[in-house]
């Protein structure tokens, strides 16, 4: 679970401290190697693949995957033969079921459901099968989390089975934890499975209205929402040559856009220091604390400055070997970098890009930017009250609230090492905001 409760976003009291006051004393040496590493900052433009490298990096998928999707549906939607008996097992050797015991009961449900949703024709049986229509691609810890849960109250919106199948990024290349090593890749099929039950039901509504008004637009639309989109790509070195400047020749949207070009998406971002604190609480294991976390910042600065004297900003982003040796995840809130890979093959008017800080202060107002992004319809007084007034979602662990904020100092180099990045962040989106300039 990669989401925030916007409720976390208060902020805490400020006990001092020796050890704060002692790590003061390591400011200027921290601020040399900041200074070192924003010299170095770069934003280059990055040069895209052409499609036939694309196919031949994933000829199943784009075997399995038409260029063209039913004109009647507002997801992208097609029709598959399916060849085996009502006995069969649709769902027999979906590596989501044979990984994870907690997804088995929903692919139960869908097992029963399975053969009624088929369409019989001259003695074939075709499914229905489904894309998402829009993605929430990121960031973790920006309350993605509870954007989703509130979204999926919509009447017109079915996200996957899974809230976060990381299909794009991780699942298939065959990684679950990439420390773990390498699993069997998950192939399409799996991750189309996800989207059976939204299927079922655009499959009955597109039944229906052939038999009343010919070519009516069926209203649902999917969602997928894997925080991991919009950065994780740490599994290009495994599978795609090394280019020569160490920058991944492919990376994730490239292969979402050859696809869905229309394709709609979502981002959810905070202040990247805050995120950062909030991600070491929530993935960190034992000795939690504002000491532990201060030094971890301090080693990753160290290690991410060691790349950037020998390769480029997006080189060392996107490395793999890096980004497991950091012992906190400061790459992640390098927002700009991402967005501006992902504008190399998306337009901008394809994005939303929401601010936590604005979802925690008003919820009905984000969610009605979010509902005109998306061309929903309008909710009823009882179903909108429902969705902005429920409580936050995946709310900060008591212990994690009583180890209270991270150190002033600490803040502070962070507040250093990020600044570049999101004042180049508020430039692209011509929004100061993003800029999230100490008050």
């Amino acid at each position: 679970m990669d989401g925030e409760n916007p409720s976390d976003m208060k902020e805490h009291h400020y006990q001092p401290s020796v050890n704060n006051i002692s790590y003061m004393k390591d400011y200027p040496s921290i601020k040399l190697i900041i200074n070192s590493i924003t010299a170095r900052i770069e934003f280059t433009t990055r040069k895209l693949p052409v499609l036939q490298d694309l196919k031949r990096q994933e000829l199943h998928m784009f075997s399995v995957i038409p260029n063209k999707f039913l004109p009647n549906s507002k997801s992208p939607c097609w029709y598959e033969e399916f060849s085996g008996r009502n006995t069969t097992d649709p769902y027999l050797t979906n590596s989501y079921v044979l990984y994870s015991k907690r997804f088995r009961s929903t692919f139960d449900t869908l097992r029963k459901a399975f053969w009624g949703h088929l369409s019989h024709v001259h003695g074939k049986h075709f499914r229905l099968r489904c894309l998402p229509h829009f993605y929430i691609i990121g960031q973790p810890k920006c309350g993605t989390t509870d954007l989703y849960d509130r979204l999926r109250l919509h009447p017109e919106v079915k996200f996957s089975a899974i809230k976060e199948p990381h299909w794009w990024t991780r699942k298939r290349f065959g990684i679950v934890r990439l420390r773990d090593g390498l699993r069997d890749r998950y192939p399409v099929e799996d991750y189309l499975d996800l989207f059976d039950l939204a299927a079922h039901q655009i499959h009955q509504g597109l039944q229906a209205s052939s038999a009343k008004e010919q070519g009516k637009m069926n209203q649902i639309i999917i969602g997928e929402a894997s925080a991991s989109t919009m950065w994780d790509n740490n599994a290009w070195t495994f599978f795609y040559d090394n280019s020569t400047d160490g920058e991944p020749p492919f990376l994730t949207q490239d292969f979402i856009h050859a696809f869905q070009p229309d394709a709609k998406l979502i981002v959810m971002l905070r202040d990247p220091v805050e995120r950062l604190y909030s991600d070491y609480l929530y993935f960190a294991s034992s000795n939690k604390s504002a000491d532990d976390f201060h030094e971890k910042v301090t080693e990753a600065l160290q290690l991410f400055e060691n790349c950037m004297l020998d390769y480029s900003l997006r080189a060392c982003v996107y490395n793999n070997t890096l980004n497991n040796a950091m012992p906190v995840r400061l790459q992640v809130g390098l927002y700009a970098v991402y967005l501006l890979d992902w504008l190399t093959v998306f337009n901008k008017e394809q994005f939303l890009i929401l601010r936590l800080e604005d979802h925690a202060s008003n919820v009905k107002y984000t969610m009605h930017r979010v509902f005109h992004f998306l061309n929903l319809g309008p909710l009823s007084e009882k179903q909108e009250a429902l969705m902005t007034k429920s409580p936050a979602s995946n709310v900060r662990r008591p212990e994690d609230r009583n180890l209270g904020p991270m150190w002033p100092v600490t803040q502070k180099i962070l507040r250093d090492f990020y600044g570049p990045f999101n004042a180049r962040l508020a430039q692209v989106l011509a929004d100061e905001a993003f800029a999230w300039k100490a008050p």
